[in-house]
């Protein structure tokens, strides 16, 4: 494998902090949660009535309104991130199409065109399916539409592996323009699954924090109290370039995308390895891959997802992968603040990551009040931390036993 550099020249995401990327940034940096009470759903009788859920978004800000009917939520998130991001990198006029690809990752897709339609069909018959049902439902979509938006005809399609699909679409990504089959690559992770259907699912697993008197407070990753994660919804996008790419257009290069590690748990549909050996080997390959070593890295943004088992496995795995450095690095779970956006985690925290290490301040953990023994690192507890920081990872780890580790570098 070639190992050219991959610069990263855009940045977008919509999340519940922000519906742009330096409003949501500002406010992880404040510390502010955008968890609260669902709007829009009927609530009654569902155990769980909070999530980080995406409000006063006007997806005809940047589609025709005959469009936006025809598009699903996530793939709306989608192309508003990917808006931000192409705007920033100013790549509009200066690449050619078929180097130019799309892959942007969703665990779940059109949920919420799938759960209408089902009711649809149950109260009116099948013959009153949307002809558009499919195409709105269907995983793939959102890099679909990016393209078509965009004109890029090089490589197109989706990741799908839960909550490490964002991070997964970025690091094959990066490879496609490693391997020599494009220039440019639009990828990130996006998700809309905050409906009733999705929302009773997770909750009757017990996945997630039932503080619902408490709802800003309910995210606490690697708290003693935590009781689940918390459902987000959004996107996060990052258009790649080859370095080579990036420098002959003039383009401001925000970060570098160093390596990637993916690796599976073999163990459980839901549950982490009750050793972090997926988690332990996505990190370390990261390393390998990007030609580091552990006390290279400054930062970790961490999967986070208060949950009891991903807490205190994904601190075991850090301890492991880095040693006795483990103990210096700066660690933090933006899922405090945001929840836990499933497939489009990975590439919104990816977003935050980059953002970080250009700014030079590393976002809060909030929430963590009373400490798990087992989670003992230090999970910039107190506020953002400023420091320039060279290099940094961001875990990502899905159902099915799926984790990405992708490592970041400073531009210099």
């Amino acid at each position: 494998m070639s190992k050219q550099k991959i610069a990263v020249t855009g940045l977008g995401m919509v999340t519940c902090v922000g519906l742009e990327r330096e409003d949501a940034w500002k406010n992880l940096l404040a510390g502010r949660s955008g968890v609260s009470r669902i709007e829009g759903i009927d609530l009654t009788d569902f155990k769980v009535v909070i999530a980080g859920q995406v409000k006063d978004f006007d997806p005809t800000a940047f589609m025709d309104p005959k469009d936006v009917r025809k598009a699903d939520r996530y793939s709306q998130f989608a192309l508003a991130a990917t808006t931000q991001a192409m705007a920033q990198s100013g790549i509009h006029e200066a690449a050619d199409p078929l180097r130019c690809g799309v892959i942007i990752g969703s665990g779940m897709g059109g949920m919420n065109t799938f759960q209408d339609q089902v009711l649809r069909m149950a109260k009116r018959g099948p013959r009153m399916v949307s002809p558009l049902f499919i195409p709105m439902t269907i995983a793939d979509m959102a890099s679909g539409l990016v393209s078509i938006k965009y004109g890029f005809r090089g490589p197109n399609f989706c990741t799908v592996s839960a909550c490490a699909s964002g991070g997964h679409a970025i690091a094959v990504a990066a490879d496609q323009i490693r391997n020599g089959h494009a220039d440019v690559m639009i990828s990130g992770g996006a998700e809309a699954g905050i409906c009733a259907v999705g929302l009773a699912g997770f909750a009757n697993m017990k996945a997630l924090s039932t503080r619902n008197d408490d709802p800003e407070a309910a995210s606490r990753p690697f708290d003693a109290e935590r009781d689940g994660f918390v459902m987000g919804e959004g996107a996060g996008i990052l258009v790649l370039e080859s370095e080579e790419h990036a420098r002959q257009r003039g383009a401001e290069i925000l970060a570098f995308l160093e390596g990637y590690g993916a690796t599976g748990d073999a163990f459980h549909m839901t549950q982490p390895d009750n050793e972090g050996r997926g988690a332990i080997g996505s990190m370390t390959t990261a390393l390998k891959d990007a030609g580091l070593a552990p006390e290279d890295v400054g930062y970790i943004n961490a999967h986070g997802t208060s949950t009891y088992f991903n807490d205190k496995i994904e601190t075991f795995a850090i301890k492991q992968a880095l040693g006795e450095h483990a103990r210096r690095v700066k660690i933090s779970s933006t899922k405090s603040m945001m929840g836990h956006l499933l497939g489009a985690a990975g590439g919104v925290e990816a977003v935050v990551t980059c953002l970080a290490l250009r700014d030079g301040v590393l976002p809060p953990t909030i929430n963590l009040e009373n400490p798990d023994p087992e989670c003992d690192l230090d999970y910039c507890k107190d506020g953002p931390v400023e420091m320039k920081v060279q290099h940094a990872i961001s875990n990502s780890f899905g159902f099915g036993g799926h984790n990405i580790t992708l490592c970041f570098g400073a531009a210099r």
